[in-house]
């Protein structure tokens, strides 16, 4: 495999190959074709006369589009083809492959033209395991198709590839015998579509009927509706102006359409997470809402379908609870994962009260508070009764399932992520202190709606008086005093796990933190321990467990910095929140505008680009995200009743934001920004290296 992936995805079904256009399977990385959490081909070869074919270039079109220029052989220095490829890629519902064959020779050629292709219909959980399949995998060649197919009890995923020129097919793939004379051409279109069983209790192609089989200028038109839909960005920084556009547009990439068959939903990111989840889907929703608020709607109603009802200790449910994600594979078909759902989340539930009453305030849309009046009031039951097993009101996490569980039921759910200054891993339960915070905001936002929608002043009084008393205890819990910041956590004993994280700038978003201890936060935050210059790391430099490219233990995430510019905004620090703006748009040229999960926390003195983290997400729904909500911090947008408050900060170098047709209660309304014009620039700084291009 090269190393570089090429990505190609339309929501759920989605294509991960090489640099050809081939697929082989890789254990590090899941490449393939993909729906609904299963890989339905994982060979996929192209040759002619038996030799493989190597990458000229190729071009990501768009999210859905792909095309390979290639020639036979392995490349050398002296390339003389005399017969190239264009390779076509679409994915829109189903994948489509259009073979355009060219000589250039002044003879004509005798071609014979190969495509293997195969399937381990392995589950996304087993591509790093793989394992013995527990069904039965079959071929068969039937009218001029192949048909891949897996069986197990009910459980059953086929595979259908035709191609539209006679071919010769086998159960190993298709065979074409042509002769192309001089200057000739000859061209192919391979459809592959996915039929899958069992996750829903009936037949459903993965390729609906109202998506499948596409157009490219349907699939294009969708996206420029999409598009349309948005506010218009016109800006004089070129980095803002490319990030904003590409995350739009892989926010409308990672749109899934569920099985349910009602709107689509967020994914998470791809390869590893092209699943409804939970907190990412809230958190993204959050970031978005003055850009794609159609969005929020039926995540809301969907995660709101799904809460938890019952106490099943496998799948870590409780009532009320809001869940972490879902998944349609094999392994949680047969309950060996429990994501079917999963509830594994601590905070989910804090965010969707949070995301119901933001949403609120950016559309004035009091029927959804009143649709999920009940939803909201057992996520509050299930804050102060299933989430508090010590009764300290506080919100703790430890899964119930040792076998499968997450460890770790925060954002930062890395089995490693949560130890002490000195790099000792804290004991169960345990309260993180971001999840606090969220707690505490959640509690306000509900009591809001149960004043101004549900008309219960008495429940919006009692949980006011909660969210007072969990402010005032935790800022002498969670407090650090030698250090002058938050503690990451508390233990089940009530230990502070005293490392410094950036998991405190989360607290300035929720609005936690007294007035007399925010400086001294904003000190850490920006200081060199946390500030790399690319962005805030998720753990501080001298932690025991610190490491510039640990998942969650010093590299730096876009949405992580996000949330905490966020929150600097909120108490005033206007500035500090810009600088962290600039850094992430300094960062995006080297990612081509597109921000990934995460990347190295090496100091910026150390490196002139941002290191990639070798398996990050991307797109990523929170990463894009993360540049609509810095967009929104830097031009002061909030929402006050029928108005809408612009209060624009940016620095030098971001010279005149204008974001024109923001909606909401107020209509529609335009924002405008300048950096102060003495300092800008003269002319931009040269970026020698552009990931991605």
């Amino acid at each position: 495999m090269a190393d570089r992936h090429v990505n190609t995805l339309d929501g759920d079904v989605f294509v991960v190959s090489d640099e050809s256009g081939d697929i082989e399977t890789n254990p590090k990385y899941p490449t393939g074709l993909f729906s609904f959490d299963t890989r339905f081909l994982s060979k996929w070869i192209l040759t002619i006369n038996g030799e493989r074919l190597h990458a000229l270039s190729n071009d990501d079109l768009e999210f859905y589009e792909t095309r390979f220029f290639l020639a036979p052989g392995e490349p050398t220095h002296y390339v003389d083809a005399k017969i190239s490829v264009i390779r076509h890629r679409l994915v829109a519902g189903m994948l489509t492959e259009q073979l355009t064959v060219l000589n250039h020779d002044h003879q004509g050629v005798d071609l014979h033209i190969r495509l293997d292709a195969a399937s381990d219909f392995a589950d996304i959980f087993e591509i790093k395991d793989l394992k013995e399949k527990q069904g039965s995998i079959s071929a068969r060649t039937q009218s001029g198709s192949l048909e891949l197919r897996y069986d197990r009890e009910s459980f059953s995923r086929t595979t259908i590839i035709t191609p539209d020129a006679p071919a010769d097919v086998d159960q190993e793939g298709f065979s074409f015998k042509i002769h192309l004379e001089a200057d000739g051409r000859w061209e192919t279109t391979i459809n592959v579509e996915t039929l899958i069983r069992g996750a829903a209790g009936r037949d459903l192609r993965a390729s609906l009927s109202t998506h499948r089989g596409e157009s490219r200028p349907q699939v294009r038109q969708e996206l420029d509706t999409w598009i349309e839909k948005a506010p218009r960005l016109v800006c004089e920084d070129e980095r803002l102006e490319t990030a904003y556009w590409r995350s739009l547009a892989d926010l409308a990439a990672l749109q899934r359409r569920p099985l349910s068959l009602t709107q689509k939903l967020p994914c998470a990111g791809l390869p590893w997470f092209m699943a409804f989840f939970g907190r990412d889907s809230l958190f993204t929703c959050l970031q978005s809402l003055p850009y794609i608020p159609h969005t929020t709607p039926p995540t809301l109603r969907a995660l709101a379908n799904v809460q938890g009802s019952k106490v099943d200790e496998f799948r870590d449910e409780e009532p009320g609870k809001i869940m972490h994600e879902i998944r349609f594979g094999e392994t949680s078909a047969f309950e060996e994962q429990p994501h079917s759902p999963y509830y594994g989340s601590a905070d989910s539930t804090s965010l969707f009260l949070i995301l119901l009453d933001e949403y609120r305030r950016w559309s004035g849309d009091d029927d959804l508070v009143r649709c999920l009046e009940q939803e909201a009031r057992a996520a509050v039951r299930w804050m102060n009764d299933w989430a508090d097993p010590l009764g300290s009101g506080y919100i703790w996490y430890e899964t119930k399932n040792s076998a499968t569980g997450l460890v770790n039921q925060c954002w930062k759910d890395s089995w490693d992520s949560i130890s002490d200054h000195a790099g000792a891993l804290a004991g169960h339960p345990r309260a993180t202190c971001e999840l606090q915070g969220y707690a505490y905001d959640a509690r306000l936002r509900a009591a809001r709606l149960a004043r101004e929608v549900w008309d219960d002043p008495e429940f919006a009084a009692k949980l006011e008086t909660e969210a007072a008393s969990l402010k005032e205890r935790f800022n002498r819990d969670f407090w650090v005093s030698e250090g002058g910041y938050y503690a990451l956590a508390l233990d089940g004993d009530g230990r502070q796990i005293d490392s410094l994280s950036s998991n405190i700038g989360h607290l300035l978003w929720s609005g936690i933190v007294d007035d007399d201890k925010v400086s001294d936060v904003v000190e850490h935050l920006l200081g060199p321990r946390l500030f790399s210059g690319w962005g805030i790391r998720t753990l501080a430099v001298g932690e025991g467990r610190y490491n510039p490219i640990g998942y969650h233990v010093g590299t730096v995430w876009p949405f992580d910095n996000s949330i905490i510019a966020a929150g600097l905004a909120r108490y005033g620090y206007r500035q500090e929140a810009a600088r962290i703006a600039e850094s992430m748009l300094d960062a995006s040229e080297f990612f081509a505008g597109r921000l990934p999960e995460a990347f190295a926390g090496y100091d910026r003195s150390l490196t002139k680009y941002p290191v990639e983290y070798p398996t990050a997400c991307s797109p990523q729904a929170w990463s894009s995200g993360s540049i609509l909500l810095f967009l929104t911090t830097l031009l002061g947008l909030e929402p006050h009743g029928d108005h809408l408050i612009v209060n624009p900060v940016l620095t030098p170098e971001m010279g005149r934001i204008e974001l024109f047709n923001i909606s909401g209660p107020w209509g529609h309304q335009d924002a405008f920004g300048r950096g102060p014009r003495e300092q800008i620039p003269t002319r931009r700084p040269h970026r020698r290296r552009v990931f991605g291009e």
